[in-house]
């Protein structure tokens, strides 16, 4: 009987004594020195550590705040930005072949012009000739930008005075000179909007001069003027002349340069060999200053 009553407090005595065990046994563990956990990486020592010998460098800032630099890191496979540039088409203006600051390839090169003006004979000319009008065209090559070739076509239509006329046998007259010429163009200011050039040409000129007389009749039975006699010749001859400008705007040679589109205003001594007057195909020789306005571009 003592024994039945024994058992249950066995029992309890035995848990009490397995849970002190326990309890001594779990704060010796605590108490127990464990080994020191190795402090995580820091973002240096990761990057250091996967990009070791790829041009990495790190530095600290005076707040211990870590910054790296990788300006010399890329990826395998990557174009170099500067290899890029350097291969060509640089900015307009900066370089590369086909920029504003490289050479202009001799097609982009092109230039034309047209005008017009009047005629004013001088010289020995002046009893055989007045004033009249002129048209001008031509195209060319502008080898830079002080340096022009055009080649020019030129024609004058200038009458005759009456004293003139009258000698040779007409009633009316006129006076029709077409030159073909090279003329050189140097420009004396070649980054201003406003400006000067030189100019000149040597080639080919044909002078006709025609006295006309009115006959009846055409088909609606109005007088009709026919040549009744005409001198013409065919010779050398050149001008040289001085010319103003005003550019229109636009980059031809990169920023800050004025464009090529431009109107301009000159004057050109023309000088013509014809032959003597005392031959039946001359008159002597040609002078006149052709003033044209035009443009060119």
């Amino acid at each position: 009987m003592a024994f039945e009553l024994l058992t249950p407090l066995g029992r309890r005595a035995g848990i009490a004594v397995a849970a002190v065990l326990f309890a001594a046994g779990f704060v010796a563990a605590q108490n127990t020195a464990s080994p020191a956990l190795t402090p995580a990486p820091s973002i240096d020592q990761f990057l250091h550590s996967q990009f070791s010998g790829a041009g990495y460098s790190s530095s600290q800032t005076g707040l211990g705040t870590s910054e790296f630099q990788m300006a010399d890191f890329s990826l395998p496979g990557a174009a170099n930005p500067r290899s890029s540039a350097a291969m060509g088409g640089g900015q307009y203006g900066q370089g590369g072949e086909n920029g504003g600051g490289g050479k202009h390839r001799i097609f982009h090169s092109w230039t034309f012009e047209a005008g017009g003006g009047f005629n004013a004979p001088v010289g020995n000319d002046t009893p055989y000739i007045t004033w009249g009008g002129n048209f001008t065209g031509g195209g060319g090559l502008r080898f830079n930008k002080v340096f022009s070739l055009l080649a020019e076509y030129q024609f004058i239509d200038d009458k005759l005075p009456g004293a003139f006329i009258a000698a040779g046998g007409g009633e009316q007259g006129n006076a029709h000179i077409s030159a073909i010429t090279g003329s050189p163009v140097i420009n004396l200011f070649p980054k201003w909007s406003n400006g000067a050039y030189l100019v000149g040409g040597y080639g080919y000129y044909h002078k006709s001069t025609n006295f006309n007389v009115e006959e009846c009749c055409d088909f609606y039975g109005y007088p009709v003027e026919v040549t009744a006699n005409s001198i013409t010749s065919n010779q050398w001859g050149g001008n040289i002349g001085f010319g103003l400008y005003h550019r229109l705007g636009g980059d031809m040679y990169g920023p800050g340069t004025a464009g090529q589109t431009e109107v301009f205003a000159e004057a050109r001594y023309t000088f013509i060999h014809t032959p003597p007057i005392n031959q039946t195909n001359g008159l002597g020789t040609t002078e006149l200053i052709p003033v044209t306005l035009g443009v060119r571009f």
